[in-house]
């Protein structure tokens, strides 16, 4: 009897108890949206946060709370997008994909102004003097910009100079955001041409350290018939609202600073 008693107390403890955390978990349960699971099953579980989300698991919770739209997602193909947006009974609206392109076309071409010892890395070395090349505005060589890219996009060309790949670029903005000089910009795929240059320099700088620079001879200008290509600042810029890829500026650039991207070749 004396051992029936303490175990019979603690039964019934053990039985309040049960009851309350049954009652607590039911009232104070977290309600999960059914839907986050789907939309997360649907992402490319990339993780690679170029949708500003902490990965795909982010970007779905974000989704679903309206905080974030669903082209965030540069990874997800076009049908994923679309099953996506049936699961938030939404229809998604179809934009022209985008690819990566360098603004850059010196590489070996530009000589260097002085020897550089330092961390192969395009920002480390950018700090010093803006880098070691003649050109300043140039492409410092370093794959900086191929080791940000999540997806093996860019590889280095014997020249020293970047390639993106148009069929693994997804537009996530990485290269944008890892060169410390700015030479990279998405552009429309459907558009063919794009000015390999960044220099800001006057044309004559220009041509004493690089053969292949913008000199804003405005040759661009006079040959586009839509008005869609104009030299800012001593450099071609392209208006791709207007452009029609119809490559008269191409043919008209003396110095081939106006080229079909290297990545889109073929």
């Amino acid at each position: 009897m004396e051992i029936l008693t303490p175990i019979l107390t603690l039964g019934f403890l053990g039985l309040i108890f049960g009851a309350g955390l049954a009652i607590a978990a039911k009232n104070f349960a977290i309600q999960v949206d059914p839907r986050l699971e789907k939309i997360h099953g649907l992402l490319p579980a990339a993780n690679c946060g170029a949708c500003g989300q902490a990965g795909c698991f982010g970007f779905a919770e974000s989704l679903l709370s309206g905080k974030t739209n669903i082209d965030s997602c540069r990874v997800a193909e076009e049908k994923i997008k679309e099953k996506i947006a049936q699961v938030l009974g939404k229809k998604l609206e179809k934009k022209v994909k985008k690819i990566a392109v360098l603004h850059c076309n010196g590489g070996s071409k530009v000589k260097n102004r002085f020897i550089y010892e330092g961390i192969e890395d395009c920002v480390a070395a950018n700090l010093v003097l803006g880098g070691h090349k003649e050109c300043v505005f140039g492409c410092l060589g370093f794959d900086t910009c191929a080791k940000a890219c999540p997806f093996g996009a860019i590889s280095m060309s014997d020249e020293g100079l970047p390639i993106v790949d148009k069929n693994k670029c997804k537009a996530c903005n990485k290269c944008v955001e890892a060169c410390p000089k700015k030479l990279f910009s998405l552009v429309p795929v459907t558009h063919n041409v794009y000015v390999a240059c960044s220099s800001h320099d006057l044309g004559k700088d220009t041509r004493v350290v690089c053969p292949v620079g913008c000199i804003a001879c405005k040759k661009c200008e006079q040959v586009c018939s839509v008005d869609a290509i104009h030299v800012i600042d001593n450099l071609a810029v392209i208006d791709y609202h207007k452009c029609t890829s119809c490559g008269e500026c191409v043919k008209a650039c003396p110095m081939k600073t106006i080229s079909l991207p290297a990545g889109r070749q073929g």
